[in-house]
C-alpha cells in the first residue's frame, strides 16, 4: 500500500468499535491459548506413546527370550524324562535276579561252576558291525525272554 491509501482509510473511534476490537483480541488469544494447549497436549500424547511403544518394544523381545528358554527347558526336560524311564527300565531289571547274574558274568567275570569264560576282543576297538556290547547283548537277552 502507498502512502496515499493508508491515508485514506481512516479508523472509526466509536465505543461499538472499541468492543468489537476487544472482542476480536479476546477471541484472537483464546485462539491462540487452544492452539498451544492442543499443541501440548499432542506432544504429551506423542511422548507417552513413544514411552509405551518402547516398552512394548522391550516386553516383546524379553517375551521372546522367554520362548527361546522354554523351548530349551522343555528339550532338556524330555531328555531327562527319557533318562528318568531309562533308568527305571535298568531299576525294573536290576531286580531280577537272572539279569543281575547276567550282567555279573559278563562286566566281571563271573562264572557258575565249572563254567569257562572266554574273553574275546573289546567290540569298541575292532572294526567288526556286527558285534555288540556286552550290556547290550544281556539287554536284548532280558527282553527276549
Amino acid at each position: 500500500m502507498n502512502e496515499n491509501e493508508t491515508q485514506k482509510i481512516a479508523s472509526l473511534d466509536t465505543p461499538y468499535v472499541k468492543e468489537q476490537y476487544r472482542k476480536f483480541q479476546k477471541q484472537h488469544r483464546q485462539l491462540v491459548f487452544k492452539r498451544r494447549r492442543l499443541a501440548a497436549l499432542f506432544a504429551v500424547a506423542a511422548f507417552v506413546f513413544i514411552v509405551m511403544g518402547v516398552q512394548i518394544f522391550n516386553e516383546q523381545r524379553h517375551l521372546s527370550e522367554l520362548n527361546e528358554i522354554k523351548v530349551k527347558t522343555v528339550a532338556e526336560s524330555a531328555k531327562v524324562d527319557n533318562r528318568v524311564a531309562d533308568l527305571k527300565n535298568d531299576v525294573k531289571l536290576l531286580k531280577d535276579d537272572n539279569y543281575v547274574a547276567k550282567l555279573a558274568r559278563s562286566r566281571y567275570y563271573y562264572s557258575k561252576n565249572g563254567e569257562l569264560i572266554f574273553v574275546l576282543p573289546d567290540p569298541v576297538k575292532t572294526p567288526s558291525k556286527d558285534k555288540a556290547p556286552a550290556d547290550e547283548v544281556v539287554k536284548s537277552e532280558t527282553t527276549k525272554e
